[in-house]
């Protein structure tokens, strides 16, 4: 006759060794099974909310409309610039002045306005950080923008931009690929300033 083979109680609270009575006996007692049932039913209810909270994403994403993937783009998109010139060390484009990056107290200002040309609004050479109150309050202050864009990126580059009248209308496709792009390159920038080399 076979000696019965010892098992590990699966409760990994409990992980005494037992002698089952049963083949498929998973526990060492009734205590441990209730858990070890708990668990599984608390198991099988995350991978089901887990499920739940997919398709709900996926239902959401597919009534976005094209101006919703805009948004997010550009929210995405200026994210990426306003980290960008604060590694950098940059000043307001228009001011010149030390930026407060405490709070929410600067904008990506755009040198020429997504509303006179949309074309140029994912354009990097065309967006700076800039205070809110010369972006929002002194109608983006176009003249000392110029003066600072100048500085910035070159008087050949600044006259580039204010000839490029190229019309552009992106599909959803482009503006979620866009949205991945400035996401991804955020995350490398955040990882580059903390030194963790993650992403």
């Amino acid at each position: 006759m076979r000696t019965p083979k010892h098992k590990k109680c699966k409760n990994k609270a409990c992980g005494d060794k037992f002698i089952p009575a049963r083949p498929m006996q998973q526990a060492c007692s009734i205590g441990c099974a209730i858990i070890l049932s708990k668990d599984k039913l608390r198991a099988e209810e995350e991978v089901k909310a887990k499920a739940e909270r997919k398709e709900l994403k996926v239902r959401k994403e597919a009534i976005k409309t094209r101006s919703d993937w805009m948004r997010e783009a550009q929210i995405e998109f200026n994210k990426f610039i306003r980290l960008r010139d604060q590694l950098a060390g940059h000043p307001c484009i228009s001011s010149g002045k030390p930026l407060d990056w405490s709070g929410n107290n600067v904008d990506a200002g755009h040198y020429r306005s997504t509303g006179s040309a949309p074309h140029l609004r994912f354009d990097e050479r065309n967006v700076h950080a800039q205070s809110k109150q010369d972006n929002r309050y002194g109608a983006g202050r176009a003249v000392d923008y110029r003066i600072g864009l100048i500085a910035r990126i070159g008087l050949e580059a600044v006259e580039a931009l204010e000839a490029d009248q190229t019309p552009r209308k992106w599909t959803i496709d482009e503006l979620k690929a866009i949205k991945a792009e400035y996401k991804r390159k955020f995350k490398e920038l955040k990882a580059a300033q903390t030194g963790t080399g993650k992403l």
